[in-house]
């Protein structure tokens, strides 16, 4: 499994839409490629403006498969729904996961 890990910096009070956005536009259109095992949204209860989305992918190549003319539609959809100066993406990372320890079910 690889890790997409993005932070954004969203305005406090775009921060709802952001995320209900996110879900809508972004999560949608990840979802109809293969490779795409889920996402998870994480916002900061210290720092209203950040919010972190960590995207879990079967592998890099499913994730890079994706062509860049359909990440950048994704983009400029999602970008017309929040308005202008609403977010900006600050950080990207990416990541494999080394190992992923389950607790055992009681």
């Amino acid at each position: 499994m690889v890790i997409e890990w993005l932070r954004f910096d969203v305005s406090p009070e775009a921060r709802e839409r952001f995320v209900q956005q996110d879900a809508e536009i972004w999560t949608t259109a990840l979802s109809e490629y293969g490779g795409f095992l889920g996402k998870e949204v994480w916002i900061s209860p210290e720092n209203p403006r950040e919010v972190i989305t960590v995207v879990h992918w079967e592998s890099f190549e499913q994730w890079y498969s994706i062509p860049e003319a359909r990440l950048a539609a994704v983009e400029a959809r999602f970008s017309e729904a929040m308005g202008q100066n609403t977010y900006q993406l600050l950080e990207s990372k990416a990541y494999q996961v080394r190992k992923f320890a389950r607790v055992p079910a009681c």
